[in-house]
C-alpha cells in the first residue's frame, strides 16, 4: 500500500512538469525521438529515486535528471548529431497574412538554428531560463554551478544568439 502512495506522490509531484522535461530533453538532444526517450528514462529515474527527494522545486529536481540523462547519453554517442528537420505547414489565410507568417516563421527557423548552434551549455542554460522560465537559483541547482556562473552563461549565450540572428540578417 505504501508503494501505491509514493506513485501517487510522484504523479502529482512530477507530472506536471512533463512538458518542461520533454522541452529541455528537445533542444539538448535535437532530435523528437532521442528527446521522448531521455524524458522516458528521466522520468524511470526520478520515479526510482523518488524517496531521495527532499521536497522543494520539484521540477528543477526532475530537470536536473533529466540533464544529467542527456548528458549520460551524449557522453555515450559522442560524434553522432542528427539534424533537425522542420516540417513547413501552409497557412489558407489571405496572401498578406500568409506573407507575414512567412517572414514570422522564416524568423523563428532561423532563431531555432541559432539556438541550435550556441555550445550546449549556454543552448541549456538559455532553454532553461528563456523557455522554461525557471530563476537562476532554480538553474544552478539543476546545472550544480554557482548562480554567478549561470548569469554568465546566460549573458554570453544571449549575445552569442543575438550576434548570430544578426549575421543572418534578422531585424529586431
Amino acid at each position: 500500500m505504501a508503494e501505491a502512495g509514493t506513485r501517487a506522490l510522484f504523479e502529482k509531484t512530477m507530472l506536471p512538469h512533463l512538458d518542461a522535461a520533454y522541452n529541455l530533453a528537445r533542444w539538448m538532444t535535437r532530435s523528437e525521438q532521442d528527446a521522448d526517450d531521455v524524458v522516458q528514462d528521466a522520468y524511470l529515474r526520478a520515479l526510482r529515486y523518488f524517496e531521495s527527494f527532499t521536497g522543494g522545486d520539484g521540477r528543477a529536481w526532475l530537470l536536473r535528471i533529466v540533464r544529467n540523462t542527456c548528458m549520460t547519453r551524449y557522453r555515450k554517442q559522442r560524434g553522432i548529431s542528427v539534424a533537425y528537420d522542420e516540417r513547413v505547414h501552409p497557412s489558407e489565410a489571405d496572401p498578406l497574412a500568409q506573407e507575414t507568417e512567412l517572414l514570422l516563421e522564416s524568423d523563428l527557423n532561423l532563431l531555432r538554428g541559432c539556438l541550435e548552434a550556441l555550445p550546449p551549455e549556454y543552448r541549456e542554460t538559455i532553454v532553461m531560463r528563456e523557455l522554461e522560465e525557471l530563476s537562476y537559483r532554480a538553474i544552478a541547482e539543476v546545472t550544480s554551478l554557482p548562480i554567478g556562473t549561470v548569469m554568465s552563461r546566460l549573458a554570453r549565450g544571449r549575445k552569442r544568439l543575438e550576434d548570430c540572428m544578426t549575421a543572418k540578417g534578422v531585424r529586431e
